[in-house]
């Protein structure tokens, strides 16, 4: 099933996202417009969904909230769903050495995975969902247990704000490791420029599949990686491995587009083929249109 959405003129840049302030609000924004775009378009699923409005009470989780709704009248409400999922989802950021590139004006690699992991964190928690996170580089580095508690949100907020780009990345070592400490089933989310051993990461996420887990990789690449608009002849530096490639300006261009085709089509294949879901996540594009999209593909809502 495919996804129609309004054009978009109505998505937030990056750009603009980036100068909200608080990851918080950045996370709150994204989901507003995720929530619009589902709203406009013919695609509908449950969880999203609510059925009515409440007042708040103490004790309620503050992602529950509707802003819009308090700008309007000065009075807190909070949307009842229709169902609660009760999914565990384990949310996975790649923070090694690479993530920290970043061509343009708006995010880093980093950066983006960072926001787009906080929107989904501050939706499943509004959900009512079990959500955890994992920060890793070559290895697991921060681990944020799956839990349905107060203050959940709010740690999953801090631990993505203070993280820092690291060393070299191993998907698969940081997949095992998480795989070791889940205990149930339900959604990982992956969000990774996968520069890593390709077979090696692939193995990782079947495994993840073979588990009985949902699996969904967002393959988060800048716009410069994927359209290489260097004219000018010049050396390029490995940030992880340091190794250096001089490349002899338009005339590299082409090769360069052709190994990074085949590397994505690859990933495409070999993960949709394993069951998991592929997103690609462009760090120039919108980050509720790149939700959007991953919705959209999958034919329904988390």
């Amino acid at each position: 099933m495919s996804l129609t959405v309004p054009g978009p003129s109505r998505f937030l840049s990056p750009e603009v996202v980036a100068g909200l302030g608080t990851l918080e609000l950045k996370a709150r924004t994204i989901v507003e417009g995720l929530l619009l775009g589902l709203h406009r378009s013919p695609f509908r699923g449950s969880s999203v969904e609510f059925a009515e409005y409440r007042q708040y009470m103490p004790g309620d989780d503050p992602a529950t909230v509707d802003w819009k709704v308090y700008a309007r009248s000065d009075r807190h409400y909070v949307k009842k769903f229709e169902h609660d999922t009760n999914v565990e989802v384990q949310l996975l950021v790649d923070i090694s050495a690479s993530m920290a590139y970043g061509s343009g004006p708006g995010m880093t690699k980093l950066q983006y995975a960072q926001c787009l992991t906080a929107a989904l964190a501050y939706l499943l928690t509004g959900q009512r969902d079990a959500v955890g996170l994992g920060l890793y580089d070559d290895q697991l580095r921060n681990y944020v247990p799956a839990a349905v508690k107060a203050g959940q949100l709010t740690r999953l907020l801090i631990a993505l704000d203070h993280a820092a780009p690291g060393a070299a990345s191993d998907t698969a070592t940081a997949l095992q490791q998480v795989r070791d400490r889940l205990r149930r089933r339900g959604l990982v989310v992956v969000c990774s420029d996968l520069l890593d051993d390709q077979a090696r990461v692939v193995e990782g996420l079947r495994l993840l599949r073979a588990r009985g887990m949902e699996v969904v990789v967002f393959h988060v690449l800048d716009e410069a990686e994927l359209t290489f608009p260097f004219e000018q002849a010049g050396t390029f530096r490995d940030v992880e491995t340091g190794e250096q490639v001089l490349t002899h300006g338009p005339s590299a261009r082409q090769a360069y587009l052709d190994a990074v085709g085949a590397w994505r089509a690859t990933y495409v294949t070999e993960l949709r083929a394993a069951g998991v879901d592929y997103q690609l996540a462009r760090t120039g594009e919108p980050l509720d249109l790149t939700l959007l999209g991953w919705l959209g593909s999958r034919g329904r809502t988390l």
